[in-house]
């Protein structure tokens, strides 16, 4: 067993409620319950000793693995070929169907031989609460218990356990051509009993359930382009990281995972940004996932209404970010006894950024709420009253500085893309007004949203770079402004908006990978360097496509699926050797993979679309 696995050397299993990493060596090294964002139980990524982990493998020498996904499901299948046969282990969650929390969640792993014989070995080493907590084990024939404060693990199989130690059990089996061994690790509520242990027959019914699932649903998505293996696989992740108990999606699986191997930049990924969240709501709808749109705008129209009836009354309409019921509170901790993956810490739970002001996440509200308009019928008056209020507060608060969509921790600036989206806010706070006669302040909104057309034209342009640039007077190049022609703000062929993709592909762009900013030209308050940024290189391709340089963008956007792992996946960012880093997989690159690729299609078909 590696101590750390690459982490593209992975892949995503999950049930709607939470989910699971399980590495190309059959080990499931990162599974937190009982939701996304809950303490650790398989922490091993983070730390190799200290995080437990669930290691079901063929040991043998000369072994050669290949991991990849059933077709268009989220079961994921490692094959162990050895000289002496063949072992396959199919891993999945039973995924939620009833959209209810629930404490009970359950990792299924399947175990064949499909040719001569070959022994797997199995190691269960949990470790509750990232380590923090101790738990009692006890053995009773298939069935391993670990309970532990708040929670308890059931592991159930027709491997002969032994007991490893006070914590762990382990266990081996071989098994010959035809054979069929299984094993459930399901963890549940404190009081919770060992579920009833399956049968063969049970096992292959929960098994075909699950494909079923994924692929009845997967067979819902309208697109028809060129791409449908990688956008199916974009859409499946992005079901696999949304709680369905909300609606709300994470940004990732994953916490500390290092944007550098090494590094200080190593965040908590497991929340709902608004930014995120807001954004899928387009990728959702360009695939006819209506449902799974509509179920995000109802999450956020509850977080802009709870703000605006608060009995302070709203200091600010919006976080950036929340837990995925809503809830706000995200401390910043940092887990001190924990090494990082390859030594990369601190390890950080929570997340400092929370209360940072980001004044673009109310264009981005504001666009999903516009693009999601059909998905109801007229809004509530509550509603439309929240979103007037929140429209009102920012006729006084966008005039300013903030910390800007990249959550730097280097100081307040007057971002550009802060202004650009502001503009969003307001534009697409007038439509609705309009649209559904709904009353408003209409020349106050009208009187910013034109001012700050105005501001990001002037104070936005450098001369010397022909370009918008991040923040007010500076020169810096930001990535975050190839949403602009998609915005509408600007013509995607615009002379403007092409001398600054001219600058952007000068400036940031690296053999087709495109860097956020330069940390060394606009310091951020954190030490090193850092990869290119995926979902930059995807809203890159969709700039290209709008801006007719559809050749351009479709061998950028081509040769970036070449970086995806082996089953489809991206993290955040790619590293200066081609490896994936940072949280994984991250919901922002696939949702901006699919708006890629429909813009893209559509280019290429000649039914390119304006901004707007």
């Amino acid at each position: 067993m590696k101590r750390y696995p690459l982490i593209a050397d992975h892949g995503l299993v999950g049930d709607l409620q939470t989910a699971a990493l399980i590495s190309d060596e059959g080990v499931v090294d990162w599974f937190a319950a009982p939701r996304f964002d809950s303490p650790g139980i398989f922490s091993a990524l983070l730390d190799h000793d200290r995080g437990g982990y669930f290691r079901l493998t063929v040991d043998a020498p000369d072994v050669t693995v290949k991991q990849l996904y059933y077709p268009d499901t989220a079961l994921l299948v490692t094959r162990f070929m050895s000289p002496d046969g063949v072992g396959e282990l199919m891993d999945w969650m039973p995924p939620d169907r009833t959209g209810r929390r629930t404490d009970q969640h359950a990792i299924l792993r399947v175990m064949r031989c499909t040719r001569g014989s070959v022994t797997f070995t199995l190691e269960c080493r949990p470790r509750f609460g990232f380590g923090r907590n101790p738990h009692e084990t006890a053995l009773d024939g298939r069935t391993a218990t670990f309970r532990a404060p708040g929670i308890t693990a059931f592991l159930q199989t027709n491997i002969p356990l032994e007991q490893d130690g006070p914590y762990d059990v382990r266990g081996r089996l071989t098994l010959t051509e035809g054979g069929f061994a299984g094993a459930a690790f399901t963890v549940d509520g404190p009081e919770a009993e060992a579920p009833p242990l399956p049968d063969a027959e049970e096992a292959e019914a929960a098994l075909w359930d699950a494909v079923d699932f994924w692929q009845q649903w997967v067979r819902n998505a309208h697109y028809a382009g060129r791409w449908p293996d990688m956008v199916h696989r974009s859409a499946i992740t992005l079901k696999l990281l949304t709680y369905l108990p909300t609606g709300a999606p994470v940004a990732a699986a994953t916490l500390g995972l290092p944007e550098r191997v090494g590094g200080e930049r190593n965040w908590d990924y497991r929340y709902t940004w608004i930014r995120d969240g807001s954004l899928a709501v387009r990728a959702l709808l360009d695939l006819g996932f209506v449902e799974e749109a509509a179920a995000f705008t109802g999450w956020l129209t509850d977080r802009v209404k709870e703000r605006a009836t608060a009995p302070r009354g709203p200091v600010r309409p919006l976080q950036i970010m929340y837990r995925v019921d809503g809830d706000p509170w995200l401390p910043e901790e940092i887990l001190d006894d924990f090494e990082g993956y390859r030594g990369s810490a601190p390890v950080r739970v929570g997340n400092g950024a929370a209360d940072q002001l980001q004044l673009d996440i109310y264009g981005e509200a504001l666009y999903a709420l516009a693009q999601g308009r059909g998905l109801d019928a007229l809004p509530t008056h509550q509603g439309w009253q929240a979103v007037s209020a929140l429209l009102d507060w920012l006729a006084k608060a966008w005039d300013g500085p903030d910390e800007g969509i990249w959550e730097t921790r280097g100081g307040q600036r007057d971002f550009t893309f802060s202004r650009v989206m502001s503009w969003v806010a307001f534009d697409r706070g007038l439509r609705l007004a309009e649209e559904f006669g709904r009353p408003a302040a209409l020349d106050t909104w009208r009187a910013a949203r034109d001012e700050i057309f105005a501001q990001v034209m002037h104070r936005g342009w450098s001369e010397q770079r022909q370009a918008l640039v991040q923040y007010f007077g500076g020169d810096v190049l930001d990535a975050s402004l190839l949403l602009t022609p998609r915005t509408g703000l600007l013509n995607p062929t615009d002379p403007a908006w092409l001398s600054t993709l001219d600058a952007i592909e000068h400036g940031l762009v690296h053999d087709s990978l495109v860097h956020r900013y330069d940390p060394g030209a606009s310091p951020d308050g954190l030490r090193g360097a850092e990869g290119t940024f995926s979902l930059c290189t995807f809203l890159y391709v969709d700039a290209l496509a709008r801006a007719g340089r559809v050749r351009q963008a479709r061998f950028t956007f081509e040769k970036m699926l070449t970086y995806a792992n082996h089953v489809g996946l991206f993290a955040e960012e790619i590293g200066p050797s081609g490896e994936q880093l940072g949280n994984f997989p991250q919901a922002f690159t696939h949702l901006s993979l699919i708006m890629a690729a429909t813009t893209l299609d559509e280019a290429l078909d000649g039914r390119g679309r304006a901004g707007r």
